[in-house]
């Protein structure tokens, strides 16, 4: 796979790296304290469009069963420990990301 996504929970930034080099950088929004991101390596194993609720505009489900990358209907939670684990993103953000990697793709989260 040409593309891995690195997920770092203390930062609060999702990089994609394309061959090796990182070539976007997203700020976003991750698990709180008692329902923290999951560490880990993981792919993308579906995509959602308009999931609906909280999930904003795209759900990118990952191999670890009930989480997900996913746009926000609340923008300002952006940058925050907010969630129940999963990493939320701009919408405009997650569009841009789901049209750039397919299904299988890697998805690495670090603290």
């Amino acid at each position: 796979m040409p593309y891995v996504i690195y997920v770092s929970t203390t930062r609060k930034r999702l990089a994609l790296a394309k061959d090796g080099k990182v070539i976007k950088r997203y700020p976003i929004g991750v698990g709180k304290m008692l329902t923290p991101t999951p560490t880990g390596t993981y792919s993308i194993i579906n995509k959602a469009p308009n999931p609906g609720g909280p999930y904003g505009v795209m759900w990118l489900g990952l191999s670890r069963p009930h989480y997900g990358i996913h746009g926000t209907d609340n923008p300002a939670s952006i940058g925050k420990f907010v969630s129940k684990g999963c990493i939320r993103m701009h919408n405009n953000h997650v569009l841009e990301l789901s049209k750039l990697v397919p299904i299988g793709t890697k998805v690495v989260i670090s603290a």
